[in-house]
């Protein structure tokens, strides 16, 4: 009898091993053809490669990334992969002042992989010292061909900067943006509730950073005015993910 139960026990066993098999790859079977297929890109942007695109050509991928962001069909990465291939070293081809929001994914936002742009992070991303250091480094040093701005809908440091708020080293980093709301001209009511509003001084506030740039970075300005570089701006969707670039 207890020969039998083992029996027992052991053919359910191997019954059930066999029914997940056949559901596994029942599962996979039903995959679309893209998933199973879809191979995951594993290069990392090559000198040759980044010095052979213009400043025109690598603002057409940010375009063109940005529109598969926005309908969900990013570039498959080998992630680990490109982080051992890039070890040796790195050949962006851009810059990226973006906004501290972590709802801001930049590489995703432009579908970019690791070693293709270089991001700079301050909330409400004003250009300081530090940051100015940096983009110089990345075009000049680097070979970096495009600085872009970036601001978003709905910022929390734009809105502060609107109210005036004052709270430790919060009050200097908004005393950078402050010019920006000056600059708006506008009847309406001009508060952080006021959405219209805080849009138009977040677009300012683009344009007043990137006036920064050229007045505050003389490398900078003589690498846009031979054609080397090109900086622009824009403003990020936060509910659509669209970027939009300014004119």
């Amino acid at each position: 009898m207890k020969k039998i139960k083992v029996l027992a026990m052991f053919f359910i066993a191997v019954i059930m091993i066999a029914c997940t098999k056949q559901a596994e790859e029942s599962a996979t079977e039903n995959l679309p053809e893209v998933e199973k297929t879809k191979p995951l890109v594993q290069e990392v942007l090559t000198q040759q490669q980044r010095d052979a695109l213009s400043p025109d050509d690598i603002l057409n991928t940010f375009i063109e990334g940005n529109k598969r962001f926005i309908n969900n069909n990013l570039t498959a990465r080998d992630h680990s992969e490109q982080v051992r291939r890039s070890a040796s070293g790195q050949f962006p081809k851009a810059v990226v002042l973006s906004c501290l929001d972590s709802r801001v994914p930049v590489e995703d936002v432009f579908d970019r992989g690791i070693g293709d742009i270089f991001v700079g992070r301050v909330a409400g991303n004003f250009v300081n010292e530090d940051l100015l250091g940096s983009m110089e480094f990345g075009c000049k040093v680097a070979g970096s061909k495009l600085i872009l701005v970036m601001g978003h809908e709905h910022c929390g440091a734009i809105k502060a900067a609107i109210d005036d708020v004052k709270l430790g080293n919060i009050t200097a980093m908004l005393s950078k943006i402050q010019p920006s709301v000056d600059k708006v001209q506008y009847e309406g009511d001009r508060t952080s509730k006021n959405e219209e509003f805080v849009a138009k001084v977040c677009e300012s506030n683009v344009i007043h950073t990137i006036e920064g740039i050229r007045a505050k970075s003389p490398i900078l300005k003589e690498m846009e005015e031979n054609g080397d570089i090109k900086i622009v701006g824009a403003v990020y969707d936060m509910d659509s993910g669209v970027v939009n670039f300014l004119k």
